[in-house]
């Protein structure tokens, strides 16, 4: 059998709280630290999400890659901005890698994945994907028609996030979840 990896990124999941406190109520990422082999990364500067999972999949900095945050200098003015989505990454990523070697991959929901690219293997767009219902957010293509069958309408991410409306949001992220 081939060597397989899973990696599992959990944006924004203080570790003291995923392997220390909430580790006996989590059995699958407890089972997977008793399995396998886990450890804790240092974040990069500035650590925050974008760039920080593109630093971590492609093993270069925030400066070669040309991005510090969700927001880029569209044309090297400072009023132009545009979304740091996948267009902004110009090096290749691990799943990149893998699929030039013709290795099989599966990305899910990874940060600065929307527009999906080509792998060798499928893709599903993260939180920076407009809208499932009008956006190709699945690579390959076909593959947003599957999940739909399965789960219908696909989150990416929790609709108005910025709310006092807490018992909402829960649900938003336990719906969310579930259909993953």
């Amino acid at each position: 059998m081939a060597k397989r990896v899973l990696v599992i990124g959990l944006d924004c999941a203080a570790p003291q709280f995923v392997f220390d406190r909430w580790l006996p109520e989590l059995p699958t990422i407890r089972s997977l630290t008793e399995r396998g082999s886990f450890g804790v990364l240092r974040s990069c500067d500035p650590p925050i999400t974008v760039p920080a999972w593109s630093v971590m999949t492609s093993s270069r900095s925030p400066g070669s890659l040309g991005f510090y945050g969700f927001r880029n200098r569209k044309d090297h003015s400072y009023d132009q901005l545009e979304f740091a989505d996948s267009r902004a990454v110009r090096v290749p990523r691990v799943w990149d890698i893998l699929s030039a070697k013709e290795r099989d991959v599966i990305v899910l929901g990874v940060p600065q994945t929307y527009p999906p690219s080509r792998v060798k293997g499928e893709m599903v767009a993260c939180f920076l994907t407009p809208d499932t219902r009008t956006s190709r957010y699945t690579y390959p293509p076909e593959l947003k028609d599957e999940i739909e069958q399965l789960v219908g309408h696909y989150m990416v991410d929790v609709e108005n996030f910025r709310s006092d409306d807490k018992d909402r949001l829960l649900d938003q992220i336990e719906e969310m979840t579930e259909k993953r």
